[in-house]
C-alpha cells in the first residue's frame, strides 16, 4: 500500500508572483543546542516601489532589504505544510506586511522540498513547534530590527502540517492513536510503526508569547483532552474537499473540540492546496498536484479575499 500523501513529499512548491509590495530580507539562523540551522525570510512594511526579485523559478514583487520603519510592530510567524518552503505563503506574508506587520517564515529541517530526511517520522512533529520557538527567539533578540517589534503582539499562521505545528505551539497536545485512517494495520510507514510501538515524541511545549493563530486545513491529531489548554483567538479555515491527509471531517472535529470560539471559514469548491499562493503556468507544469484546482474555484480570487480576512483577524486579535 502506498503511504498517504501527508507522509510523502508534497513536491517542490514555489508560489507565483502577486502584486503586493513589501520589504523582504533573507535570514539564516545558526544551529544551536536546540536544533540545526534554519533558513527563511522576513517580510516587513515598506514604502518604496516594488521590484521583481527572481528566485530560481519564482518571481516575487518586493523590495529586498527595505529599511524598516515604525515602532512596536506586530509579528506573525508562518509554518508551511509538508514538503513546502518558507516561500509557500508569500502572498499572505506580503499582505500582512502591507498592513504593518512583520512576518517571518522558515523551512522546517527534515520536512521541506530540499530536505525530506525526517518527513515520514514522528520526530519531525516534535521539532516543528521547536523550530517556531527558535524563530521567535531569533526575531525578538537577534534580528536586525528586533527592537522595533512588539513582544506583546505575536501571531502564528499554519497550513496543513503547519496547522498542526501552530496548534502544538499554542498548547495543544497530540493523541497519536486517533488517526487510524492514516495508519492502516500493517503499515510500514516509519511514523505508523512508531505509533504502533507507542514510541511517541515528548509532548510539545507551548509558547505563551503567541497571542493569536490562523490555521488553514490543519493535519489534526488532537482530541478535546489535548486541546483543553488552548485559550487564544483562532481563525480556522477548511477546504471543501481536503487532501494530503486532511479531510473536511477532521477539520470540523477540531472545530468542535476546541474550547475557544473560532472565526470559522470554509473555502467553497476548494481542495487542500488552494491555501498555497497562486501558481504561474510554469509552476503549474512543474507541480500539477499543488497547483491544480477544481472547476468553479479561482485561486487568485480566493486569495484576494483570504489574505484580507487573515489581515483583519490579526488586526482585531493583536491590535493595529
Amino acid at each position: 500500500m502506498n503511504p498517504p500523501r501527508f507522509f510523502v513529499l508534497a513536491g517542490l512548491y514555489l508560489a507565483a508572483s502577486l502584486s503586493h509590495a513589501a520589504g523582504i530580507t533573507f535570514i539564516d539562523i545558526p544551529a544551536d543546542k536546540d536544533g540545526p540551522p534554519l533558513r527563511g525570510a522576513v517580510w516587513s512594511p515598506c514604502s518604496m516601489p516594488a521590484e521583481k526579485i527572481v528566485l530560481g523559478p519564482l518571481v516575487i514583487d518586493a523590495v529586498k532589504n527595505c529599511p524598516l520603519s515604525g515602532e512596536r510592530l506586530p509579528l506573525v510567524v508562518i509554518s508551511h505544510g509538508t514538503g513546502g518552503s518558507f516561500l509557500g505563503h508569500h502572498d499572505t506574508a506580503a499582505a500582512l506586511a502591507d498592513a504593518g506587520f512583520v512576518v517571518a517564515a522558515i523551512s522546517h529541517p527534515g520536512d521541506n522540498f530540499q530536505d525530506r530526511s525526517r518527513q515520514t517520522h514522528l520526530s519531525v512533529f516534535a521539532t516543528r513547534p521547536n523550530d517556531m520557538k527558535r524563530l521567535l527567539d531569533y526575531m525578538l533578540a537577534s534580528w536586525q530590527g528586533h527592537d522595533k517589534l512588539d513582544t506583546a503582539r505575536i501571531g502564528i499562521f499554519g497550513f496543513s502540517r503547519g496547522g498542526y505545528t501552530a496548534l502544538a505551539a499554542i498548547g495543544s497536545v497530540p493523541n497519536w492513536t486517533i488517526r487510524k485512517d492514516l495508519c492502516p494495520p500493517g503499515s510500514t510507514i516509519p511514523a505508523c510503526e512508531e505509533i504502533s510501538r507507542k514510541e511517541f515524541p515528548a509532548p510539545p511545549v507551548p509558547d505563551p508569547r503567541i497571542k493569536a493563530a490562523v490555521i488553514a486545513d490543519p493535519l489534526n491529531f488532537f482530541d478535546a483532552q489535548g486541546l483543553k489548554q488552548v485559550t487564544i483567538p483562532i481563525q480556522l479555515w477548511a477546504s471543501a474537499y481536503g487532501g494530503d491527509g486532511v479531510t473536511p471531517q477532521t477539520v470540523a472535529a477540531l472545530r468542535h473540540a476546541l474550547p475557544v470560539a473560532q472565526e470559522w471559514h470554509v473555502a467553497a469548491n476548494a481542495a487542500h492546496f488552494a491555501f498555497l499562493a497562486p501558481c504561474t503556468p510554469a509552476l503549474a507544469s512543474a507541480s500539477p498536484v499543488e497547483c491544480r484546482d477544481d472547476p468553479g474555484f479561482n485561486r487568485v480570487s480566493f486569495h484576494a479575499m483570504f489574505d484580507v480576512r487573515v489581515v483583519r483577524f490579526f488586526e482585531r486579535s493583536l491590535g493595529r
